[in-house]
């Protein structure tokens, strides 16, 4: 059954005709969508302090920072933070990626002066206070103990780390047990007072608020912000592609199932054939019962308990992954069948009928990511975040359909190449491992 999107439905996408936007005198961008059909308000954004910014002996800084940001300010402690929220069902919070420091809250339309208020003294005035900074830093490196026993994310972190190597892509944001065992109450103190600043800094509000009234808002509590000590944003080094099939397995005993990630770099958002490789993996590891590859390695040959693809874009590069969990017997049969299904997909255009079926479910599940304030507010942040335009949503379903089966070739030929691909297994020891 074909999806078809009317031209009043597409209207009532966020667009230039009702989203808002206002770029503050010092920098912070300010974007706001006004729906009253609800009570509530919910903010999202980020600012340029991300774990590119963390030195190499304490990864996991910028993640650590955001997480103690509320942990206690100049003007309430801890209890007092979670008790103002909590009174009203208010909630907020913050974390962090290579590139940014995200921030998070929803509340009552009515409250959003208190959740605004709170989130300002958190970003301005936190004072990391020595018993939480101590408590946190307990409880980020249980989870980075529990992360080294996961085969799931053994797989993925090695693949990073093989596939950007010495690039921040390739480095964990919550950073390695001995890393941020290293990190003190003043490494916060100083990422804080060197790297949190307006500068690049973007703030969508989405609720039953009126425009003039969030930029009057945000003007009082963070228009006067500044920061002349930023740190420079570091240089990125150049991402090269695999010249060679990297094969690695991490042995954890006493696991019965082995993950596998494979694959190669993939397109940054911004290029010009990433909706067409996110079109092509959609056919090839995603849509239906996750696509050829799940049809070919878990369906029919009953290799793997599940297996999918992903295509991941970021501003710098991207990537373009294949993930299956197997038997520890079936490591090598399974690898040999994604190998040729890569294959195939990089040597022969893509069924019309596929084309059409990603389409249609590509055109047919917008509406639903932004049936809610918050799927509103992330869209309108990446919008600003990969330059997309505010009119994005409205050619977005004549973007899909423009796309061809050779346009998905070639970015599978541009992308795939069989030959040099990253490997990685993680799980009980299958055997002996060859080294391409």
């Amino acid at each position: 059954m074909s999806v078809v999107i009317n031209n009043q439905l597409q209207s009532s996408f966020p667009g230039p005709h009702d989203i808002h936007r206002k770029v503050l005198a010092n920098g912070i961008t300010l974007l706001t969508r006004s729906n009253f059909n609800s009570a509530s308000v919910v903010i999202s954004g980020t600012l340029g302090a991300g774990s590119l910014f963390d030195p190499a002996d304490k990864l996991g800084l910028a993640h650590f920072t955001a997480l103690a940001l509320m942990r206690g300010t100049k003007n309430a402690d801890f209890q007092t933070i979670f008790e103002r929220l909590e009174s009203v069902g208010a909630s907020l919070g913050f974390g962090a990626s290579v590139h940014n420091t995200s921030l998070g809250g929803r509340a009552l339309a009515e409250d959003l002066p208190l959740l605004v208020d709170t989130l300002a003294d958190c970003i301005l005035n936190p004072t990391f206070p020595e018993q939480y900074f101590d408590r946190l830093k307990s409880q980020l490196l249980t989870g980075l103990a529990i992360r080294a026993q996961d085969t799931a994310d053994m797989a993925s972190l090695t693949f990073d780390s093989l596939l950007f190597p010495g690039h921040p892509y390739g480095l964990p944001e919550d950073g390695y047990i001995e890393t941020v065992s290293a990190i003190t109450r003043q490494d916060l103190v100083d990422f804080h007072a060197n790297n949190y600043g307006p500068t690049n800094m973007v703030i969508v509000v989405v609720g039953a608020v009126k425009p003039d009234y969030v930029f009057d808002l945000f003007d009082r509590v963070l228009g006067k912000w500044e920061n002349p000590n930023l740190t420079a944003k570091p240089e990125f080094p150049v991402i090269h592609v695999p010249k060679k099939t990297i094969r690695e397995h991490i042995t954890l005993q006493g696991k019965s199932q082995v993950d596998i990630v494979m694959g190669t770099l993939g397109p940054k958002r911004h290029a010009p054939e990433y909706l067409a490789a996110s079109l092509g993996n959609n056919i090839l590891g995603q849509f239906g019962m996750m696509g050829r590859i799940g049809d070919a390695v878990r369906e029919k040959a009953g290799l793997a308990y599940y297996a999918s693809t992903s295509v991941n874009s970021w501003i710098e590069s991207g990537s373009w992954e294949v993930s299956a969990g197997v038997n520890p017997e079936n490591i090598d049969k399974a690898i040999r069948l994604i190998i040729e299904e890569l294959d195939r997909f990089r040597s022969e255009p893509v069924l019309p009928s596929e084309l059409a079926d990603s389409q249609e479910n590509y055109i047919g599940r917008l509406p639903l990511s932004l049936e809610s304030n918050s799927g509103v507010a992330n869209s309108i942040l990446n919008l600003e975040r990969f330059a997309l335009g505010l009119d994005y949503f409205q050619r977005y379903p004549s973007l899909v359909r423009e796309v061809t089966p050779e346009q998905i070739l070639q970015a599978a030929q541009k992308y795939i190449n069989p030959e040099y691909l990253v490997i990685i297994s993680a799980g009980s020891k299958p055997g002996r491992i060859k080294t391409k």
